[in-house]
């Protein structure tokens, strides 16, 4: 993976309106002739090699993953100026880390449809000090309300060296935090929040670090960068 270029953060709302891709002229599909689904790969625009265009970015806390938002929060297009790239899958607004953007539709979808089971790496801070037997349950799955989890990787790690946070974690000071490298193959609304609160660990501060093979690395915090893959 070798980079073209690299950006730090712009206000400059140049970005595309939206965040999906276009799927033809509008007013052409009639109850005869109805529109694919939206996640079907056959409506992803495959773009070719030397126009494809894919960029990492470390997303901030607080920071919205899509380009528009009519209540003046912070979005995408106050850090990224490219236009008709889109994000490859969410991130939370209180999450931080990696997002892959891609003007490649077919890219999209193999990150981010469940059937792919591109992984996805997040360094998690946890209230408490879960155990071997605790870490096990994420290992085998969880049950949530929208059923069971898959089975995850879930590793005890030493804290990360990370920007720090605006506005700080909120700690307690009479209990302690942990921090776990946990790799995931879904993708669920707020998966592994709920994951470590399920076995009465809250999560406290989340970082995406790695999707399939693109990890976060030295990236500074509102940066973005045009890589190859």
């Amino acid at each position: 993976m070798s980079t073209r270029s690299r950006h730090t953060s712009s206000r400059e709302k140049t970005a595309p309106k939206g965040g999906r891709f276009k799927h033809g002229a509008k007013g052409r599909s009639s109850s005869k002739h109805r529109a694919k689904p939206r996640n079907s790969n056959v409506d992803k625009p495959r773009i070719a090699p030397e126009d494809r265009k894919v960029i990492i970015f470390n997303k901030p806390f607080d920071v919205l993953s899509q380009f528009t938002d009519g209540d003046g929060r912070q979005t995408l297009a106050d850090f990224i100026p490219v236009k008709d790239v889109y994000a490859a899958g969410r991130l939370d607004r209180d999450s931080e880390g990696l997002m892959i953007l891609t003007n490649d539709g077919i890219l999209q979808a193999k990150l981010t449809q469940p059937n792919s089971k591109s992984p996805k790496t997040y360094w998690v801070q946890v209230e408490g000090a879960p155990t071997k037997s605790d870490l096990d349950k994420l290992r085998k799955g969880v049950e949530l309300k929208d059923g069971m989890t898959l089975p995850a990787t879930v590793e005890i790690m030493s804290e990360p060296t990370l920007w720090e946070r605006n506005p700080p974690v909120r700690f307690r000071a009479a209990i302690p935090t942990t921090w776990l490298s946990i790799t995931i193959i879904e993708g669920r609304n707020r998966q592994v929040r709920r994951m470590t609160a399920n076995i009465g660990f809250p999560t406290l501060r989340l970082v995406r670090a790695q999707m399939g093979k693109v990890v976060l690395g030295d990236l500074g915090l509102g940066e973005w960068k045009e890589i190859e893959l």
